[in-house]
């Protein structure tokens, strides 16, 4: 096998997030759409992914998650069979419910959690795909009260939990990996090494954005050396720097993050040290080439690929 080939390249369905894409005015509007016309929605999606080059799809929030890809092609199987003749495969699914879960650490929420979950993981390995994606709980806008520590306990819980998730989802035949989504517990620095340290590597790995990374004050590069053994896959995507240290917290955190995202290669990324991170650690797996909420998804994520593919890949080799 080609050393190039052990990349592989897929998109995050948030990339196709845009109003415009869709010919509408709002984001309600794209999700009436996906309503009206599911079977119109998820085509153009698959059928797009196909046109950007890249062969790997990662299912998110709905409207694009795995209940509406069900519910649009009729079963996992219907869903798969689309995915193949169009010479894609599912790369990873992102599973939102932890981050959205409030007090995760009562036991029922908790109950609640895995059961979502391992239906998901049944999903992903029906179509061929082994990593779930999570994203960690958001953190407390700085100052706010009561205040509540992300000391050496809090963690602690979390990753008990995570440890025992990852087990259960492992015996299905996939991976846990947490995402360094910007302003939750893991994305900063000193919060992905104390979770890192904390939970089991047989059980818990990691799944590195660089741009969110970026957002946070933390060197993508740096970070991900000191934890490489843990990626499984991994979101390349890049943002003009740091937001400000006292960014509220709330409900549109992500779309105060949109800003400060941008192009592929136009950002603070430095994508021929990271190429070469990969290879020197020799990582192999997924990439997904992630740009939230774009105009144009299809040129973005092909004009993407074309800069990984002549500047970056032959590093690589």
């Amino acid at each position: 096998m080609a050393a190039t080939e052990n990349l592989r390249f897929g998109v995050d369905l948030v990339t196709f997030f845009h109003p415009g894409f869709w010919g509408v005015d709002s984001y309600d509007a794209i999700v009436d759409y996906a309503k009206a016309e599911p079977r119109k929605f998820w085509d153009k999606i698959l059928d797009s992914i196909q046109a950007s080059g890249v062969t790997g799809v990662e299912l998110t929030f709905s409207p694009f998650n795995w209940q509406d890809a069900i519910k649009t092609y009729g079963s996992v199987e219907g869903f798969a069979a689309e995915l193949s003749k169009r010479g894609l495969q599912l790369a990873s699914g992102f599973f939102a419910e932890l981050e959205a879960s409030g007090d995760f650490t009562e036991a029922a929420a908790q109950d609640a959690i895995i059961a979502k979950a391992e239906l998901y993981a049944d999903f992903i390995k029906a179509c061929g795909g082994d990593v779930m994606v999570i994203g960690a709980p958001m953190r407390q806008t700085p100052g706010a009260e009561p205040v509540r520590f992300r000391d050496f306990e809090q963690a602690r819980i979390i990753a008990d939990f995570l440890n025992r998730l990852g087990a259960i989802l492992y015996k299905k035949g996939v991976k846990l990996a947490v995402h360094t989504e910007a302003h939750s517990i893991f994305a900063a620095a000193r919060d992905v090494d104390l979770l890192m340290l904390l939970t089991d590597p047989t059980y818990v790995h990691m799944c590195p954005d660089t741009a969110h990374i970026i957002l946070e004050g933390s060197d993508p590069i740096q970070l991900v050396d000191r934890h490489h053994e843990r990626m499984v896959i991994a979101h390349w995507k890049d943002a003009i720097g740091r937001m400000p240290v006292d960014t509220p917290i709330g409900k549109d955190i992500h779309e105060r993050h949109r800003p400060y995202f941008c192009g592929f290669g136009l950002g603070r990324v430095d994508w021929p040290a990271w190429i070469r991170l990969l290879r020197d650690r020799q990582f192999s797996g997924w990439a997904i080439l992630e740009l939230d909420a774009a105009p144009d998804p299809v040129g973005d994520i092909a004009n993407g690929l074309t800069l990984v593919r002549q500047s970056l890949l032959p590093i690589y080799r």
